[in-house]
């Protein structure tokens, strides 16, 4: 592990998907695991091309169907993915990637550290759906025993803060623009 900072106290419970709940919206949004992304890609792949370019966080999502499909086949071997449905759509990804330079240590079951990222499609946002997402990936995170979850959020994203630290993330340094954040699953 780096020296990367993790707070002393443990966060969780946290539920595990599958779930269908209503969003703040009162649309039935169902949260799934998707680990491969057999089932999913296409899905996902399509909410990345609606996605707007402008809510893009340090380079992520790509734009251009190639380059999202290149980067969801290329992190879905060993990261740890939910999605948001609303009828058969994808609207909402989060993911966990390992924070290794050699991939056999997930495999070989390593202490290892894990980024988050989550993304909401625009027109779904400040409907609750990146709380459920997180909550649900986290879940899913525990029951495979993940433990060091850390973030990157842009400091003046005072909303996306504000979620991250009612799941249980705490502040743990900042760079010029960013804040960083982090989390130890009980």
């Amino acid at each position: 592990m780096t020296g990367r900072v993790y707070p002393d106290e443990r966060s969780g419970p946290f539920p595990s998907p599958p779930t269908t709940a209503e969003d703040q919206e009162r649309r039935a949004i169902e949260i799934r695991a998707v680990d491969g992304f057999e089932e999913a890609l296409e899905d996902t792949v399509e909410m990345y091309v609606e996605f707007d370019p402008t809510d893009r966080a340090q380079g992520i999502p790509p734009t251009g169907e190639g380059r999202i499909r290149n980067w969801l086949e290329t992190i879905s071997e060993n990261s740890v993915n939910v999605v948001a449905r609303h009828g058969e759509n994808v609207v909402g990804h989060a993911v966990l990637v390992p924070d290794v330079d050699d991939p056999s240590a997930v495999e070989d079951g390593d202490e290892i550290e894990w980024e988050l990222a989550i993304f909401v499609l625009q027109a779904y946002q400040r409907a609750g759906i990146g709380t459920m997402l997180l909550n649900h990936l986290l879940g899913h995170a525990s029951d495979r025993d993940i433990e060091h979850v850390w973030l990157t959020v842009e400091r003046w994203n005072a909303p996306a803060i504000a979620l991250y630290e009612r799941v249980g993330f705490e502040q743990t340094g900042t760079e010029s623009f960013e804040q960083e954040m982090a989390i130890r699953l009980g």
